[in-house]
Protein backbone atom coordinates (compact mmCIF):
# COMPACT_ATOMS: atom_id res chain seq x y z
CA UNK A 1 0.00 0.00 0.00
CA UNK A 2 1.20 3.48 -0.92
CA UNK A 3 0.16 6.08 1.64
CA UNK A 4 -1.00 9.42 0.22
CA UNK A 5 -2.23 10.84 3.52
CA UNK A 6 -3.80 9.51 6.73
CA UNK A 7 -7.05 8.42 5.05
CA UNK A 8 -6.07 7.70 1.44
CA UNK A 9 -4.03 4.72 0.26
CA UNK A 10 -3.32 3.30 -3.19
CA UNK A 11 -2.74 -0.40 -3.73
CA UNK A 12 0.59 -1.42 -5.26
CA UNK A 13 -1.12 -3.35 -8.06
CA UNK A 14 -2.83 -0.17 -9.33
CA UNK A 15 0.56 1.18 -10.42
CA UNK A 16 2.12 -0.10 -13.61
CA UNK A 17 5.91 0.02 -13.91
CA UNK A 18 7.99 -0.11 -17.09
CA UNK A 19 11.74 0.05 -17.26
CA UNK A 20 13.20 1.59 -20.41
CA UNK A 21 16.56 2.80 -21.58
CA UNK A 22 17.56 6.29 -20.53
CA UNK A 23 18.28 8.94 -23.11
CA UNK A 24 21.28 11.20 -23.15
CA UNK A 25 25.02 10.65 -22.74
CA UNK A 26 26.47 7.66 -20.96
CA UNK A 27 28.66 5.75 -23.37
CA UNK A 28 28.17 2.11 -24.26
CA UNK A 29 26.66 1.22 -20.87
CA UNK A 30 23.52 3.31 -21.51
CA UNK A 31 22.65 1.10 -24.48
CA UNK A 32 22.68 -2.08 -22.39
CA UNK A 33 20.68 -1.30 -19.24
CA UNK A 34 17.13 -0.11 -18.68
CA UNK A 35 17.45 2.36 -15.83
CA UNK A 36 14.71 4.85 -16.69
CA UNK A 37 11.34 4.24 -15.02
CA UNK A 38 7.90 4.86 -16.51
CA UNK A 39 5.09 4.84 -13.92
CA UNK A 40 1.51 4.56 -15.17
CA UNK A 41 -1.64 5.04 -13.09
CA UNK A 42 -5.21 4.95 -14.40
CA UNK A 43 -7.21 7.57 -12.49
CA UNK A 44 -10.68 6.38 -13.50
CA UNK A 45 -10.14 2.74 -12.50
CA UNK A 46 -8.37 3.49 -9.22
CA UNK A 47 -9.49 3.18 -5.62
CA UNK A 48 -9.05 6.90 -4.98
CA UNK A 49 -12.04 8.84 -3.60
CA UNK A 50 -14.21 10.51 -6.24
CA UNK A 51 -13.15 14.03 -5.19
CA UNK A 52 -9.50 13.12 -5.81
CA UNK A 53 -10.32 11.63 -9.20
CA UNK A 54 -12.25 14.69 -10.36
CA UNK A 55 -9.60 17.12 -9.13
CA UNK A 56 -6.81 15.12 -10.78
CA UNK A 57 -8.69 15.06 -14.10
CA UNK A 58 -9.26 18.84 -13.91
CA UNK A 59 -5.61 19.50 -13.10
CA UNK A 60 -3.58 20.90 -16.00
CA UNK A 61 -0.38 18.93 -15.59
CA UNK A 62 1.73 17.57 -18.43
CA UNK A 63 1.96 14.22 -16.63
CA UNK A 64 -1.81 13.63 -16.90
CA UNK A 65 -3.01 12.47 -20.31
CA UNK A 66 -6.34 13.26 -21.95
CA UNK A 67 -7.40 9.65 -21.45
CA UNK A 68 -7.07 10.08 -17.67
CA UNK A 69 -3.77 8.36 -16.95
CA UNK A 70 -0.83 9.64 -14.95
CA UNK A 71 2.47 9.02 -16.73
CA UNK A 72 5.67 9.80 -14.84
CA UNK A 73 9.04 9.15 -16.46
CA UNK A 74 12.09 9.39 -14.27
CA UNK A 75 15.66 9.06 -15.54
CA UNK A 76 17.56 11.36 -13.21
CA UNK A 77 19.69 8.69 -11.62
CA UNK A 78 21.85 5.91 -13.04
CA UNK A 79 20.23 3.47 -10.65
CA UNK A 80 16.89 1.85 -11.49
CA UNK A 81 15.91 1.71 -7.81
CA UNK A 82 16.58 5.39 -7.23
CA UNK A 83 14.59 6.31 -10.34
CA UNK A 84 11.73 4.12 -9.09
CA UNK A 85 11.74 5.87 -5.71
CA UNK A 86 11.83 9.32 -7.34
CA UNK A 87 8.93 8.45 -9.64
CA UNK A 88 6.90 7.15 -6.71
CA UNK A 89 7.66 10.31 -4.74
CA UNK A 90 6.49 12.48 -7.67
CA UNK A 91 3.29 10.42 -7.90
CA UNK A 92 2.53 10.81 -4.18
CA UNK A 93 3.19 14.57 -4.34
CA UNK A 94 0.91 14.94 -7.37
CA UNK A 95 -1.98 13.08 -5.75
CA UNK A 96 -1.41 14.81 -2.40
CA UNK A 97 -1.52 18.22 -4.11
CA UNK A 98 -5.23 17.76 -4.93
CA UNK A 99 -6.12 16.76 -1.37
CA UNK A 100 -6.07 20.35 -0.17
CA UNK A 101 -9.26 22.31 -0.79
CA UNK A 102 -8.35 25.69 -2.33
CA UNK A 103 -9.39 28.79 -0.42
CA UNK A 104 -12.38 30.64 -1.76
CA UNK A 105 -11.45 34.14 -2.91
CA UNK A 106 -13.55 37.13 -2.00
CA UNK A 107 -13.68 40.29 -4.09
CA UNK A 108 -12.30 43.31 -2.26
CA UNK A 109 -12.77 47.01 -2.85
CA UNK A 110 -9.82 49.36 -3.20
CA UNK A 111 -9.40 51.64 -0.20
CA UNK A 112 -10.27 55.33 -0.40
CA UNK A 113 -6.61 56.27 0.03
CA UNK A 114 -5.48 54.03 -2.82
CA UNK A 115 -8.18 55.51 -5.10
CA UNK A 116 -7.06 59.05 -4.30
CA UNK A 117 -3.42 58.14 -4.86
CA UNK A 118 -4.24 56.63 -8.29
CA UNK A 119 -6.21 59.74 -9.33
CA UNK A 120 -3.36 62.01 -8.19
CA UNK A 121 -0.87 60.01 -10.26
CA UNK A 122 -3.17 60.24 -13.28
CA UNK A 123 -3.37 64.04 -12.91
CA UNK A 124 0.41 64.30 -12.58
CA UNK A 125 0.95 62.15 -15.69
CA UNK A 126 -1.58 64.24 -17.66
CA UNK A 127 0.15 67.45 -16.55
CA UNK A 128 3.54 66.08 -17.67
CA UNK A 129 2.15 65.13 -21.08
CA UNK A 130 0.46 68.53 -21.46
CA UNK A 131 3.86 70.21 -21.05
CA UNK A 132 5.21 68.12 -23.94
CA UNK A 133 2.46 69.19 -26.36
CA UNK A 134 3.19 71.66 -29.11
CA UNK A 135 1.43 74.93 -28.28
CA UNK A 136 0.93 75.82 -31.92
CA UNK A 137 2.92 79.11 -31.98
CA UNK A 138 3.67 80.24 -35.48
Amino acid sequence: MIRINANVHVADDELSWQFVRSSGPGGQHVNKVSTAVLLQFDIAHSSLPEIYKSRLLQLSDHRITLSGKILIKCQQSRSQEQNRELALLQFVELVHSVSKTPKKRFATKPTYGSQQKRLQQKKQQGHTKALRRDKGFE
